[in-house]
């Protein structure tokens, strides 16, 4: 059985990134999704290059500095974290991307990291 679930989860991955490509000009926002965190990146598959890394644990540890934040519940953490991510993809001139899901259903914490990238400037 898990065999097959792993084998399942890999092909959906294989099936979104033959569609995709990150460049230069449009590079790649990558999400992966844990059971308990989330972490995005921006990837140039051409150079083989991280530009532009965050993840919820950032945004903890920024939180324990700032205690007017309240982020409760991991959809309102993957908000934030597009947010952070767009803020600093916009700092690197970054602001066309290529949204890439992974494996994971365009469906709620990966829906709300987009959508707080989205709100942060990106466009996609």
């Amino acid at each position: 059985m898990k065999k097959s679930k792993e084998k399942r989860k890999i092909r959906r991955k294989l099936r979104v990134r033959a569609k995709i490509l990150g460049t230069a000009e449009k590079p790649r926002l990558s999400v992966f999704r844990s059971l308990s965190h989330i972490y995005a990146q921006i990837i140039n598959d051409l150079s083989g290059e991280t530009l532009v890394a965050a993840n919820d644990l950032e945004l903890k540890n920024n939180q324990k500095e700032d205690k007017k934040t309240n982020l409760k519940g991991k959809i309102a953490q993957a908000y934030s974290v597009g947010l952070l991510l767009a803020e600093k993809a916009l700092k690197n001139k970054i602001k066309k991307v290529v949204f890439d899901r992974g494996s994971f259903s365009y469906h709620g914490r990966v829906k709300s990291l987009a959508d707080g990238a989205r709100e942060g400037g990106l466009q996609f």
